[in-house]
């Protein structure tokens, strides 16, 4: 499973222009990478890397062969792709998501929907990956931070910013592991280099620092400048100004699935990854300029 071009490997990267699939082109350019990077819409060229426009629905020309192929975006169309695709590979790695386990057994039929797709896929991709002789890991992130493009904290942050507050329904103290998006892309390096150590498994990747959620928004208010304040509600107050936000568009998420979820402990198990691909995340102090879209 040798790499064609030792000097200057290729990649091949989904999702690039993605929060987490831009962390880690800037990790394979650092290291000397050639990458052809796929985006919907036009991107600025650099050194090192090739943007090509499209997507699943209309894939542009590729390379015969890369050296690794990587997934950041969508993993269902990424699996569907990779079974009739004509790209020859030894090495694949592939993010998804927790809300595999998370959600599977979601009162909201579309989390529970959006569950049952990426268990699909995920093995969709393993069995296409051992039959091509393909050396896949999936990695799946928990909520994941730092480049102002997530649909949680960021989120959080923007309404606080306009209002000068954020509202929680008391007891929002089910445990969470907040994953910054460069520690992602720095494990998704190593899971490269890993090869067969690490090949036709899923890693769930955790960030360093488990705190309760009304702890975890509470820590992003403080970084704000100015900071913001948090305000604790009694739920069915709480419930019934999220309906009302959702109604006027002001607010996306926080349904009755997404607010039972925040009494939930969502913990995952850093081990695996940490002893085979070396997953090292940072504890979870943010600052401003991580909830700044860029």
């Amino acid at each position: 499973m040798e790499l064609h071009d030792h000097a200057h490997p290729r990649a091949l990267l989904f999702g690039g222009s993605g929060q987490i699939g831009a962390a880690l082109l800037a990790r394979l350019l650092a290291a000397g990478w050639r990458v052809d990077a796929l985006s919907r819409t036009e991107q600025t060229a650099g050194e090192g890397v090739r943007w090509l426009r499209g997507g699943f629905d209309a894939m542009p020309g590729l390379e015969a062969r890369y050296d690794v192929v990587l997934g950041c975006g969508p993993l269902d169309r990424f699996a569907r792709w990779f079974e009739d695709a004509r790209v020859d590979t030894p090495r694949l790695v592939a993010f998804g998501s927790t809300s595999l386990a998370v959600k599977q057994g979601s009162a909201d039929a579309g989390e529970r929907e959006l569950a049952a797709r990426l268990a699909v896929a995920e093995a969709r991709l393993l069995a296409t990956a051992a039959r091509r002789g393909t050396a896949a890991t999936l990695l799946r992130p928990t909520l994941v931070y730092g480049a102002g493009r997530d649909l949680t904290l960021s989120r959080i942050a923007a309404l606080a910013r306009r209002r000068g507050w954020f509202a929680l329904p008391r007891g929002a103290d089910g445990l969470r592991q907040p994953v910054h998006v460069d520690d992602l892309a720095a494990t998704a390096m190593s899971a490269i280099a890993a090869g067969a150590a690490s090949q036709g498994r899923s890693y769930d990747l955790p960030g360093g620092e488990t705190l309760p959620y009304r702890d975890m928004v509470a820590r992003v208010l403080v970084a704000l400048q100015p900071p913001a304040r948090l305000v604790e509600l009694p739920a069915p107050v709480f419930a019934g100004l999220a309906a009302a936000a959702r109604a006027a568009g002001l607010l996306q998420g926080f349904g009755a699935a997404a607010q039972l979820r925040l009494r939930q402990d969502l913990v995952f198990d850093a081990r695996p990854a940490m002893d085979d691909l070396g997953h090292a995340p940072r504890p979870f102090r943010p600052d401003a300029a991580m909830f700044d879209p860029r």
